[in-house]
């Protein structure tokens, strides 16, 4: 094999094809782009959603719904997995940063715990917020329930 001999293989390469070069190109004339209008012209853009003038559909339907500012997102995180990570990790106290380096939470995260599965251990929870249930499941086990700001 020498390099002088070396091709692209066979259908990888396509000539060129030269839009509205000339009458012969078969598109010489408008160069393929039919005649007038806003398409024909260099620079041509729409916007999103336009739709050739007819009213778009975003402006036809009515708007509705707010959203809310002061709304306080959390993180849930239900008792069964907080039994898993228990013994994942053989831990008592559990707190964002425990939550945090086992990838249940984003160091971000307002974290909630919540009531569904069942705890089995007795854990120490330092968390954000609690529902009812689950607060009184962490303390039926002997363990505690504290919110952290």
């Amino acid at each position: 094999m020498k390099l002088s001999t070396l091709k692209p293989a066979k259908g990888s390469v396509k000539s060129n094809y030269r839009r509205g070069r000339g009458q012969g190109s078969g598109g010489g004339g408008t160069a393929t782009r039919g005649h007038k209008g806003a398409q024909s012209r260099s620079g041509h853009s729409y916007k999103r959603g336009f739709e050739g003038g007819q009213m778009p559909l975003q402006r036809r339907l009515p708007k509705f719904g707010f959203k809310n500012i002061n709304r306080v997102e959390y993180t849930g995180i239900n008792l069964d997995s907080l039994q898993q990570l228990v013994d994942k990790v053989k831990v008592t106290d559990i707190n964002l940063d425990v939550l945090i380096a086992n990838g249940l939470a984003g160091k971000n995260d307002l974290v909630k715990i919540m009531g569904r599965g069942e705890l089995k251990s007795k854990v120490n929870v330092n968390i954000h917020a609690f529902t009812a249930s689950a607060k009184k499941a962490i303390e039926e086990k002997g363990g505690t329930a504290t919110e952290v700001n």
